[in-house]
């Protein structure tokens, strides 16, 4: 069992010193690593003709409207005709979007949706209008209708189809509300 310890002992005291040997090597190599990164990520070294590195670095201090009239002459004056890419396939419902919104603004659309909204109400036609609210609204109390009755203007009613509001409407209008289509 002795021995058993002392090999145990031993094995791992040689890791521990092989770690310290290979801390160094590691750390090196972590080093290169980044050197090797930053040196690929330097600019690229120069052309071997200066002019071409003129424009280059014209170009490159293009914004980028100018870079795209840059585009538009160049292919015109070298005769580049457009080469239609599948990239392209994709920009065509965009194209498309803006003739879209040239016949909405023609044409706008009815609203269909509407908030009703109790502006103000008779003072006699008071406890016919807190009933119709308790009735319109399942979950209020009479307390609870009589409050919100008195803070008005209040949204009784939202995202009503148009049918239905106009009807409600008419309705608290006949008790002698005010009631506004929002």
């Amino acid at each position: 069992m002795a021995s058993r310890c002392s090999t145990l002992l031993c094995s791992t005291s040689r890791l521990a010193s092989a770690r310290i040997a290979l801390a160094p090597l590691a750390s090196r190599s972590r080093w290169l690593a980044t050197e090797a990164a930053s040196s690929s990520s330097a600019a690229p070294p120069p052309p071997s003709d200066p002019k071409i590195g003129r424009i280059v670095d014209d170009i490159s201090g293009l914004t980028l409207l100018q870079a795209a009239d840059l585009v538009t002459l160049l292919k015109s004056r070298l005769n580049i005709q457009e080469i239609a890419m599948p990239a392209a396939s994709a920009a065509a419902p965009a194209a498309a979007a803006p003739v879209e919104e040239a016949a909405a603004e023609e044409k706008p659309k009815e609203k269909t949706i509407f908030n009703l909204k109790l502006q103000s109400f008779d003072a006699a036609a008071k406890p016919k209008i807190i009933r119709e609210v308790k009735a319109l609204i399942p979950n209020l109390t009479l307390i609870d209708a009589k409050k919100f009755v008195e803070s008005v203007p209040q949204v009784l009613k939202e995202n009503m189809p148009k049918e239905d509001a106009e009807k409600l409407k008419a309705v608290l209008e006949k008790l002698g509300a005010v009631v506004v289509l929002e």
